[in-house]
C-alpha cells in the first residue's frame, strides 16, 4: 500500500490509465517458474579466466550476467538452488594463488551482482566460515585501497565475508598464538586488526560502509570481544559522532556509517550487554540534533537507533493485556474450541505476569522522539517511527501504552500537516496489527480513519493527501486481520461505505486499488460487509484502474445496494463537486446524475437545495461544480418524473425552480462571468441551462403559462449571450426567429410543435 509522498497533482487520466496498464503487464510478467539461464550462467562463469584480460570481452560478460540476474529481481528465491555452485565457481577464482588482481576483482563484481538481487542476508550463509578462512580474508585487505572507487565491490564482499568468519566459536586470542615470542616485527592481534578494518571502512563514502556496519554488529557482540572491545568501540563511535556535522559532506558520510553500526549493535547485541551504554548513546544522539538536518538517511538511522535504545531500556516480554485473535496457523484455527481455549490459557500463563513495573525515565524521551518522527517530511522516517512505536508499545504497561495511543491520535488534527496524518495512520496500523490497539479505542480510531480516507488538502494548483488516504486503507486492511468480526460489527457500515467511496471516487489510482484490496480483505476475513462478494466481482483490482468507469459505471452498480446509496451521494456533494481538478468535478456531476436515479426523493429534498446554495459560493471550484451538478440532477429528476407520467414540480417545488432560473442572473449581477473564472462560469452555466431548459424547462413549460413565458425568455437570453456556442452557426437565425415569433401562451398543441422544432434545431 500505499507508504509514498507523491503529490496528488499528476498527469491526465489517459496517462494514469497507461500507467495502470503498464503495472498490470508487469504484474503478469512476474511469473517465472525456475532459473532458466543456469547453463548459460555456468558457461559464463567458466569463461572468466579467459576473458578477464580483454576489456571489451570482460564488459560484455559482466553486462550479460547483470541482465540475467536483473530478470529475477522480483522473484529472487528462484536463484536459491543455484547460489551455492555459483559462489563456489567464483570463490575458487578468488582463492587461487595464480589469479591476477583484475580476475579477482571481476569475480567479486559477479558476487556483488548476485548479492544485489538476492540480498546479503541470504548470501552470507554460503561464505566459507572455517577457522582457516579468517587469516586469508584479513590478508586480502592489505592489498585494498579504500580510495580506489573502481574496486569497491571487492571491499564490500570482503567485509561481508569477514563478518561471517567472525562467528567462529573460538576465542580470537587462540589465533594469535604467542605474539611476543614470534621473531620479526610485532604483529597486531587478530581482534585489533578486525576492529581497525571495521572502523576505517565505516567512514568511507561507498557501499563498503554498509558492509562494515554488518561486520561491527557481528564482531562487537561476540562474547570474547564485547568484554575487551565494546566500550572502546562505543567510545570511538560517540567521539566520532560528536566531532561530525551533518552540514558537511564528510560529516554526513561519517555519521551515516557510525549510526548504522550503533543501530546494528543495539539490534543484535544482548540487552544486558548494551544496557549500561544505552543512556550515554541516547544523550549523544540527542546532542546531534539529526531532526534539524535535511539528510533523510541520517534522520532515518537516527529514528532506528532511538527505537533500538528504547527497546534496550524495556525488558523483553509478551504484553499480557494485548488483544488476541485466533492464531497465525490455519490448522490451529480449525481445531476444536476446547483445544484452542487450552492453548490460549497456556499462552497467557507464559506471558509476563507483572503488568506494573518501573519504566526508566529515558523511555519517555524515546517515545517523544518517535511521536515527533511520525510528522517527519519523509516517508521512510515516518515508517521507521511507526514501527518503533509498535515495538515499544508491546513492552509497555497497558496504561502507558494507552497514553501513547492518545498522543498519537493528536496527529489527526486539521492543524497538523499531511505528514502527521500519514505517520499517524502508519502507527495505528502497526498497533492494530500487533494487537496493541484494544477494542475500547476503536470508536475514536474509526472516526479519525474515516476522515483520513477522504483527506485532501488543497495546496496551490494541486492538493496533497494521496499518501494519507493510501495509509488509511492500510489501517482498514490491518484491522480486518487483527480483530474478531464481533469487535468490528458496530463499525461495519462506516468502514464499508468509506472504503467503497475511495474505491470508486478517489482521483488517485493507487488509492482506489488500495481501498479495493482493503475491502476485499474485510469481506474475506470479517464476513460482515453487506453484499461484499457481489461488489468485489465488479470493483476488483483491475476494474478500478479506469477512473471514468469507476465514476460512471461501477458507482451505479454499488449504489444499487441501499446501504451505500446515500453515503455515496453525500460524498459527491460534500467533497467532489468542489474538487480542485476540473475533470473530477465534471465526472462527479455526471455521477450524481446517474446516482439520482437510485434515490430521486432524497436528491430532490436534500441534495438539490444544497447544490443551489453552493452555486453562490465564493469559491470558484465549488460554484462551478454545483452549477454543473444542478443541471445534471435536474435532468434526472425530469426524466424520472416523465417515466412516471408526473410533472417535474412533484419533485422540484416552486422555490427550487425559481432558484434554478435565477442562477444565470445572479452570476451576471455579481459579474462572475468576468475575470479569472469567467470562462469556467460561462461554460458551466451554458451546460446547466442546456440541461434544464432544453431537456426539462421547455417540457415543463407545457404545463404552466407562467413557466412557459419565463423559460422562453431565459432561452432567448441564453442564445443572445452565447450565440453560436448553443445553436451552431447555421441554425442561429432560425432559432431567434422561432423564439421571437412564437406566442408561448397559445394553445398547447401549437406550443408543443414549436418546442419540438427548437429541440431539433
Amino acid at each position: 500500500m500505499a507508504l509514498s509522498d507523491e503529490s496528488a497533482a499528476g498527469a491526465p487520466e489517459e496517462q494514469e490509465e497507461d500507467a495502470g496498464r503498464e503495472s498490470d503487464a508487469l504484474a503478469r510478467g512476474a511469473a517465472l517458474e525456475a532459473f532458466g539461464e543456469s547453463a548459460e550462467t555456468r558457461a559464463l562463469l567458466g569463461r572468466l579466466r579467459d576473458v578477464h584480460g580483454d576489456r571489451a570481452a570482460r564488459e560484455v560478460a559482466l553486462e550479460r550476467f547483470r541482465v540475467i540476474m536483473d530478470k529475477y529481481q522480483e522473484q529472487p528465491h528462484l536463484l536459491d538452488p543455484h547460489l551455492e555452485w555459483m559462489m563456489t565457481l567464483l570463490l575458487d577464482i578468488v582463492q587461487e594463488k595464480t589469479s591476477s588482481p583484475t580476475l579477482v576483482h571481476l569475480a567479486f563484481k559477479f558476487l556483488y551482482i548476485i548479492t544485489k538481487v538476492r540480498g546479503y542476508k541470504i548470501f552470507l550463509r554460503l561464505f566459507p566460515h572455517e577457522v582457516a578462512d579468517v587469516q586469508p580474508v584479513l590478508d586480502m585487505f592489505t592489498n585494498q585501497d579504500p580510495r580506489d572507487y573502481e574496486t569497491w565491490e571487492t571491499r564490500y564482499m570482503l567485509l561481508l565475508w569477514l563478518s561471517v568468519t567472525c562467528l567462529i566459536p573460538f576465542d580470537f586470542s587462540r589465533l594469535d598464538g604467542n605474539l611476543a615470542a614470534q621473531p620479526g616485527p610485532a604483529r597486531i592481534p587478530v581482534m585489533d586488526r578486525i576492529l581497525q578494518i571495521a572502523e576505517s571502512y565505516l567512514v568511507v563514502s561507498d557501499k563498503a560502509r554498509d558492509a562494515a556496519a554488518v561486520l561491527v554488529s557481528k564482531f562487537i557482540t561476540r562474547p570474547d570481544v564485547k568484554q575487551k572491545k565494546m566500550a572502546t568501540f562505543l567510545d570511538w563511535a560517540l567521539r566520532t559522532l560528536a566531532c561530525s556535522s551533518f552540514q558537511t559532506i564528510e560529516g554526513t558520510i561519517t555519521m551515516n556509517g557510525v549510526l548504522q553500526a550503533l543501530a546494528q549493535i543495539f539490534k543484535h547485541g544482548k540487552r544486558e550487554d548494551c544496557l549500561p551504554y544505552a543512556s550515554i548513546v541516547l544523550k549523544c544522539l540527542d546532542a546531534c540534533r539529526l531532526s534539524e538536518g535535511n539528510h533523510t538517511p541520517l534522520r532515518k538511522l537516527g529514528m532506528k537507533l532511538v527505537q533500538r535504545l528504547g527497546l534496550t531500556f524495556l525488558r523483553p516480554r509478551v504484553a499480557k493485556w494485548r488483544y488476541h485473535r485466533g492464531y497465525r496457523s490455519l490448522a490451529a484455527n480449525l481445531k476444536l474450541p476446547t483445544q484452542k481455549q487450552n492453548e490460549q490459557t497456556a499462552h497467557t500463563e507464559t506471558s509476563d505476569g507483572e503488568d506494573d513495573y518501573d519504566v526508566p525515565e529515558e523511555v519517555e524521551n524515546v517515545i517523544e522522539q518517535l511521536l515527533a518522527g511520525l510528522k517527519d517530511k519523509d516517508t521512510v522516517v515516518r515508517w521507521s517511527a511507526a514501527k518503533g512505536i509498535g515495538r515499544m508499545a508491546g513492552r509497555l504497561p497497558q496504561d502507558m501504552a494507552d497514553d501513547v495511543v492518545g498522543s498519537m491520535l493528536d496527529c489527526f488534527s486539521f492543524q497538523e500537516t499531511d505528514n502527521a496524518w500519514h505517520g499517524g495512520c502508519l502507527a495505528l496500523a502497526e498497533l492494530g496489527r500487533r494487537g496493541l490497539l484494544l477494542p475500547a479505542r476503536l470508536t475514536d480510531v474509526v472516526a479519525v480513519i474515516r476522515r483520513a480516507l477522504t483527506y485532501d488538502e488543497k495546496r496551490g494548483a494541486c492538493s496533497v493527501g494521496a499518501n494519507v488516504r493510501d495509509a488509511a486503507c492500510y489501517v482498514c486492511w490491518a484491522f480486518a486481520r487483527a480483530y474478531e468480526p464481533a469487535e468490528l460489527r458496530p463499525f461495519v457500515a462506516e468502514i464499508s461505505s468509506a472504503l467503497l467511496i475511495v474505491t470508486v471516487f478517489d482521483r488517485n489510482v493507487n488509492c482506489r486499488r488500495a481501498a479495493s484490496a482493503a475491502f476485499q480483505e474485510n469481506v474475506g476475513r470479517q464476513g460482515t460487509f453487506p453484499h461484499g462478494i457481489d461488489i468485489l466481482t465488479t470493483a476488483d483490482y483491475f476494474a478500478v484502474g479506469n477512473r471514468a468507469s469507476c465514476f460512471l459505471v461501477i458507482s451505479v452498480f454499488i449504489a444499487g445496494f441501499p446501504e451505500y446509496t446515500q453515503p455515496m451521494i453525500d460524498h459527491l456533494v460534500t467533497m467532489k463537486i468542489s474538487h480542485w481538478d476540473r475533470v473530477i468535478r465534471e465526472l462527479s456531476a455526471k455521477a450524481l446524475r446517474n446516482l439520482a436515479w437510485c434515490a430521486p426523493e432524497y436528491c430532490a429534498t436534500h441534495v438539490f437545495p444544497k447544490l443551489l446554495s453552493l452555486t453562490q459560493s465564493p469559491d470558484l471550484h465549488t460554484r462551478h461544480g454545483a452549477i454543473l451538478a444542478c443541471g445534471e440532477v435536474t435532468c434526472t429528476l425530469y426524466g424520472f418524473a416523465t417515466q412516471g407520467g408526473r410533472p417535474v414540480t412533484d419533485y422540484l417545488d416552486e422555490r427550487a425552480l425559481q432558484g434554478l432560473k435565477q442562477i444565470h442572473q445572479q452570476l451576471y449581477d455579481h459579474q462572475l462571468y468576468r475575470g479569472l473564472g469567467g470562462e469556467l462560469m460561462r461554460q458551466a452555466d451554458l451546460g446547466q441551462q442546456q440541461e434544464t431548459l432544453w431537456s426539462g424547462g421547455l417540457s415543463a413549460s407545457l404545463w404552466s403559462l407562467q413557466i412557459r413565458n419565463t423559460t422562453a425568455s431565459h432561452v432567448y437570453e441564453m442564445v443572445l449571450t452565447y450565440g453560436e456556442e448553443v445553436t451552431g452557426n447555421q441554425a442561429l437565425d432560425e432559432v431567434m426567429t422561432v423564439l421571437g415569433e412564437t406566442v408561448w401562451d397559445a394553445e398547447l398543441p401549437l406550443v408543443r410543435e414549436q418546442r419540438n422544432r427548437l429541440c431539433d434545431l
